[in-house]
């Protein structure tokens, strides 16, 4: 006989600690309710320090609160969003704090995961075997894209996102949209569709993006027609598909994988406007210094051909000349008046001889010339002598008469 779940005798008035304890109790003491999968949507998931994660659970008619002690989700390999549709393990129990009762998970797995994981795994294996994953075949992404394709929905937030990025990283390039479904059975003949579409245009780079999503919401970029559309483009190819945990078969085939649709546009615009005035900035600084030394070179050139055309005018010869002119004309009075200083010397030493020769010099020591005053001979004996005689002395004559 199974016991009674309630007390012999029920009180007739509870504490609040009382009655949330015996509720706990019913609750943890149900078979049923401590293994249970419950399906729901994750909403308001916190993650604080402590390691655990905290989500509520919900559906269109109800919610449930659940929590994951952290031994528990350092096991989780499911990386958990907002709006992920998910299956959750557990029990429910109590928090007699708040009172209310919340489902304490141990395993959460998206639904339907079990399936689209093995299509995902054995498509990604074939394609890979036939070299679509091969790292060789990536091609660069253009550094200044003048034109960029974008594969997504045109009424999506991520478009908006990555028009905003491109409008403000790089507002000259020109945007080629091609708008497809990205989410059903329609999406993937679609999205082949856009890819073939941009490829006759052809832009300098394809984003292909959309934004997060679970698993079901991201098939079509796993559908084997889109991976090798974007395979076999002729144009360089971004994918930007969900968020930096989503991984699928187009970021494999891809040229270049960003984890969101706005890093797809901000890697498919590796040269922003900034870089531009930038760059524009130093080709200006470049070419004015350029010019100022060209400048300054043609400057000195002038200079030294103004020198030599000088140097070789007529007029600068007529004034070298007339300069070598009056160097000869002082050279030439010069020795013109050291010649006559020369000349001068000698008469002077000539005439000092003549003038020690001289009689007058004899006739200055006292000496006197008598000569005839009849005809002038020198009276040089007494028999030489007249009756009047002219006697010279140093200062003049006089006459004398023979006694």
């Amino acid at each position: 006989m199974q016991p009674s779940l309630f007390p012999a005798s029920i009180p007739r008035q509870w504490t609040v600690s009382k009655l949330t304890f015996y509720i706990r109790k019913l609750l943890e003491e149900n078979e049923t309710l401590q293994d249970v999968w419950v399906v729901g949507e994750i909403s308001n998931l916190s993650r604080p320090a402590s390691g655990h994660v905290y989500f509520t659970l919900k559906d269109s008619s109800a919610a449930l609160k659940c929590v994951m002690w952290k031994t528990s989700a350092a096991r989780l390999n499911l990386p958990l969003r907002d709006g992920m549709e998910v299956e959750v393990h557990g029990k429910i129990g109590v928090y007699e704090v708040n009172g209310q009762y919340q489902l304490y998970a141990d395993q959460i797995q998206s639904v339907g995961e079990g399936a689209l994981y093995q299509e995902f795994m054995r498509l990604k294996a074939m394609l890979e075997a036939e070299g679509l994953f091969d790292p060789e075949r990536k091609r660069p992404i253009p550094e200044f894209p003048q034109k960029i394709g974008i594969v997504t929905s045109a009424t999506g937030a991520a478009l908006r996102d990555m028009l905003n990025t491109l409008r403000r990283r790089l507002p000259l390039v020109e945007v080629i949209l091609a708008p497809s479904p990205v989410q059903g059975i329609e999406a993937p003949p679609a999205l082949v569709k856009a890819i073939q579409l941009l490829n006759y245009q052809l832009p300098d780079v394809i984003i292909i993006a959309r934004g997060g999503g679970s698993i079901e919401d991201l098939w079509a970029f796993n559908d084997e027609r889109v991976v090798r559309a974007v395979a076999g483009s002729q144009v360089p190819v971004i994918c930007g598909v969900g968020h930096e945990t989503d991984f699928t078969l187009c970021d494999f085939a891809a040229d270049l994988r960003a984890p969101t649709p706005t890093a797809a546009a901000e890697l498919a615009t590796q040269i922003t406007i900034l870089d531009l005035r930038a760059a524009i900035s130093s080709l200006q600084s470049r070419i004015s210094t350029s010019t100022l030394n060209l400048v300054a070179e043609q400057k000195n050139i002038l200079l030294s051909l103004t020198a030599q055309l000088r140097y070789s005018s007529p007029a600068r010869r007529i004034l070298s000349e007339r300069q070598r002119v009056d160097e000869l004309a002082r050279r030439a009075y010069s020795s013109l008046v050291h010649r006559v200083q020369l000349q001068s010397t000698h008469v002077k030493g000539m005439q000092s001889r003549l003038e020690a020769l001289s009689p007058l010099a004899v006739l200055s020591r006292g000496y006197a010339v008598v000569t005839r005053k009849d005809d002038g001979s020198v009276v040089s004996r007494v028999a030489l002598a007249s009756d009047v005689m002219k006697v010279r002395v140093s200062d003049g004559e006089f006459e004398v008469k023979k006694q």
